[in-house]
């Protein structure tokens, strides 16, 4: 009798525990969870978001810095001064054989 009794006692407590009542008394609880399981999944999608944006701007980043050295090469390679010569030459322009003249002032003042 006393393992039927236990038995029972054991029913009520869990039919006591998960109850409607029992429910009913915790549901704010319950709403607290959801609202932080609701918080939890957003922080997620805004971190994966922001990761794929630093990805995407890291990306840029490299590329534009492989455009700046290209160009900064290039800007290099026609200043030197016989690509400069070769490049004015159809103007008309050449480079000088001769060191330019020095002009003297012949009052004599010199400032």
């Amino acid at each position: 009798m006393s393992e039927e009794k236990e038995i029972s006692r054991r029913r009520r407590q869990r039919k006591r525990l998960f109850g409607y009542r029992w429910i009913v008394k915790n549901l704010p609880f319950f709403l607290f969870l959801s609202g932080l399981a609701i918080v939890y999944i957003a922080n997620g999608h805004f971190a994966d978001n922001t990761v794929r944006n630093i990805n995407k701007v890291n990306r840029e980043l490299k590329e534009l810095q492989y455009e700046y050295k290209t160009l900064k090469s290039d800007v290099m390679f026609r200043s030197k001064q016989s690509e400069l010569a070769k490049s004015v030459e159809p103007l008309g322009l050449k480079e000088l054989t001769v060191p330019p003249a020095i002009l003297v002032d012949s009052t004599g003042n010199e400032k």
